[in-house]
């Protein structure tokens, strides 16, 4: 007996496939196991993906990836001839790959007008209730989304090859990202300037680029004091994003040890080295959370107006540290009020974070 759909596709006879995913770091890491399931299914089968430039180093190495083609953001501020020139040659570059299997991850209105555009003979992307018919008539497989985020995010990229008739296995569905020799080298030296060693230290990323997202600083200072007291060596990291920054300068100013510090100082390939070479990763709701699980990193986080069923830690021994006490969450809100402060993340208690490291640590 078949099972699967009545219209699904046989990869195996195609040559070329293009997988889109325009949006945040976080989200196109999430999308690497659809390249290993589609790369098993046809080994064959030379897969590209198209993201924004400032994410391609989630997916550049990856074992499944034949190339990775990059939308800047900043061509929408560059003048109006610049733009076309730089769209017509990623569109010409796109169109000389000749794609017969398009897959749009996203709601981006540029991944259908590429499934109509590039002529593939396949298109898939999520049946989204409120796109407009064009949006609709612009894929020959539409994907039906689930009512309320009860699944993660992984699973969710997944149902893309369930709909053409893909069942993933259990072992292909891992997270996958490579740093690349050269970043660990650099890491590597730099731990060893810390006097750092690998397995002998826990990596804490407070931030995010998304303030509500955040732990107050008092707090995160609090558990760093109260892990060096016991003992652990920290290894504190952040974007190179102004606000980031202002959070570690404030955590390092209430914290009453010295922590090695790599703020603002590592590439992404070098994060996930270092996050590599943690013995555990303590972090909220962000791109590096999902860095360490990719690198099998174990992680304890923090969690608030966003949802860990949808968002949490993927395949790696992990902790969720989440309020009890608000039914409200997860809201997805900017912040209680649209007020940039999370209650349900802010008043986690620092006690609860240590509990939660003592449960993987003594795993």
């Amino acid at each position: 007996m078949h099972y699967g759909p009545a219209d699904a596709i046989d990869v195996s006879g195609l040559r070329r496939a293009l997988v889109i995913q325009l949006r945040h770091h976080g989200d196109v890491l999430l999308t690497s196991p659809v390249f290993m399931v589609l790369k098993n299914r046809a080994p064959a089968l030379e897969i590209d993906a198209l993201v924004y430039a400032e994410t391609r180093d989630m997916l550049d190495l990856h074992p499944a990836i034949a190339q990775v083609h990059a939308v800047k953001r900043d061509w929408k501020g560059s003048g109006g001839a610049a733009r076309l020139v730089a769209e017509w040659r990623l569109f010409s570059m796109l169109r000389s790959r000749g794609y017969e299997l398009v897959v749009h991850l996203s709601e981006h209105p540029r991944g259908a007008w590429l499934a109509r555009s590039l002529g593939a003979r396949y298109a898939v992307a999520p049946d989204f209730a409120r796109k407009p018919r064009l949006w609709k008539k612009s894929f020959s497989h539409l994907v039906p989304l689930p009512p309320h985020a009860r699944r993660h995010r992984v699973e969710i990229n997944l149902d893309s090859l369930r709909r053409i008739g893909i069942q993933p296995g259990e072992d292909e569905r891992r997270l996958l990202l490579v740093p690349g020799e050269e970043p660990e080298r650099s890491v590597e030296g730099l731990l060893a300037g810390q006097g750092l060693a690998a397995r002998s230290f826990i990596h804490f990323h407070p931030g995010s680029r998304w303030q509500f997202k955040c732990w107050p600083p008092e707090r995160a200072a609090a558990l760093v004091d109260a892990l060096v007291r016991r003992g652990e060596r920290i290894a504190l990291t952040a974007a190179p994003d102004e606000r980031e920054l202002e959070l570690i300068a404030e955590i390092r100013k209430r914290a009453s040890v010295l922590i090695a510090d790599f703020s603002g100082k590592l590439t992404l390939k070098q994060l996930a080295a270092l996050s590599a070479r943690a013995k555990l990763f303590i972090g909220v709701d962000s791109a590096p959370m999902h860095i360490a699980a990719a690198m099998q990193t174990p992680v304890v986080v923090l969690f608030g107006p966003s949802g860990e069923l949808e968002w949490g830690p993927w395949r790696v021994p992990h902790r969720i540290v989440a309020s009890g006490e608000h039914p409200c969450r997860p809201c997805g809100n900017d912040g209680c009020g649209g007020g940039k402060v999370s209650e349900c993340l802010t008043r986690l208690p620092v006690e609860a974070v240590l509990a939660a490291v003592d449960s993987l640590l003594a795993r």
